[in-house]
């Protein structure tokens, strides 16, 4: 039987060469980065020289990048972090409706100590718009939190007008870019924002590492405390192995991401024609143009999105219907909803997402077998008529 990973954005294999080169430091190179003595100084050399990697990619500087265990803690470090430091100066927060989990429960927690979130409204293709940024902000808001790209339906989100806004009105600008480094071209002076999130294992790089991008001078409160690594704004004992190879699978993706910006898009855009036209009553979500280029996500009436994951799970294929973190829950995608999607349709979606092992092949195998499973489950249905 086949076996088919159509579900990159949920998390990518490590790269060979990153594996390769993370193997030294759970063996030879094995040292406290924190020690003074030669073992020690052998490994922190390796994380440096990641954290120079990781920061000439974004176009920052070395001591503006912390590295962190994955999305979900820069996310949360970020916003605790600037909402603890400026606590005395305002309490509101502006972020949108359609963020991952680990923005959004962060922001409700704040909620329930005293804080005001503003989560913004976004259009039928999952954008934000900027004029309702500034129409949000008040004297009191301290931080912008609004994600470059969604992970469940691909939409690229107006940063860079958004960060416009936030710095002419003196408001601290974040962007979870989880889904958007390694993929898309990243410049954070571009982007003119003040932090950025992203995770390793998201481009090819092992899981429980990660980092942000704190501009220099922005205040900040660490969220763990109990040494000064990272020049004292995240402690714990470094994890070096998973630092390497963070900094290994960002130098593959510096070398690799205009060529398979253009094979993923290419690919992206072969799977939604085929499938528009091979499957009736079938909409895309998310913005056809502002569109990462390894995101394709349908919803089909009639039928139950977890339905189509079991049958092509059957034939070897993996994917999914959004967001992995949520994927053991029984309510449908807050993005789909947020969109303006019924219930019964946003349950029917089907996330494809590409990567760096994707074939056309692989395609072809997906058209092969899924207009048969959409049509056998709707003939399931009580409320599917034939046409």
């Amino acid at each position: 039987m086949e076996r088919i990973y159509l579900d990159y954005a949920a998390t990518t294999p490590v790269d060979p060469e990153v594996l390769r080169a993370m193997q030294p430091y759970f063996t030879d190179i094995f040292g406290n980065a924190s020690s003074i003595h030669s073992f020690g100084q052998e490994a922190r050399k390796g994380m440096e020289a990641a954290r120079e990697t990781l920061a000439s990619f974004l176009g920052a500087k070395a001591e503006e990048v912390v590295f962190t265990s994955g999305g979900t803690e820069s996310n949360n470090a970020v916003i605790f972090g600037v909402a603890n430091a400026l606590k005395n100066k305002g309490n509101h927060i502006i972020t949108s409706s359609i963020e991952h989990h680990a923005v959004l429960e962060p922001c409700k927690f704040l909620e329930k100590q005293g804080y005001k979130v503003t989560y913004l409204k976004v259009d039928k293709t999952g954008l934000v718009d900027p004029a309702d940024v500034k129409k949000a902000i008040t004297k009191e808001t301290i931080l912008i939190t609004v994600m470059h790209a969604n992970n469940e339906i691909g939409s690229i989100e107006p940063i860079e007008e958004i960060s416009k806004i936030a710095k002419e009105n003196g408001v601290y600008m974040h962007t979870d870019a989880v889904q958007t480094v390694g993929h898309i071209p990243i410049n954070v002076t571009n982007l003119g924002i003040d932090m950025l999130s992203l995770s390793a294992h998201k481009f090819y790089g092992p899981k429980g590492v990660g980092a942000f991008y704190i501009k220099k001078g922005t205040k900040f409160s660490p969220y763990l405390r109990g040494g000064d690594q990272e020049r004292g704004r995240r402690a714990s004992t470094s994890n070096v192995a998973g630092i390497v190879g963070l900094g290994k699978a960002v130098e593959l993706c510096g070398k690799k991401l205009e060529e398979e910006v253009k094979i993923h898009s290419e690919l992206r855009d072969f799977l939604i024609k085929e499938i528009s036209e091979k499957i009736p009553e079938c909409c895309l979500n998310g913005h056809a143009e502002r569109r990462l280029p390894n995101n394709v996500n349908f919803s089909f009436s009639y039928i139950e999105g977890e339905s189509i994951l079991l049958n092509l799970d059957l034939l070897g294929i993996a994917a999914s219907t959004g967001s992995a973190c949520t994927s053991s829950s029984l309510s449908p995608s807050h993005v789909l909803l947020a969109i303006g999607l019924s219930h019964e349709i946003a349950h029917g979606s089907l996330r494809l997402t590409l990567g760096r092992f994707s074939r056309k092949t692989d395609a072809g195998y997906l058209l092969e077998h899924l207009p048969k499973i959409v049509d056998k489950l709707r003939r399931m249905s009580p409320l599917y008529e034939p046409k």
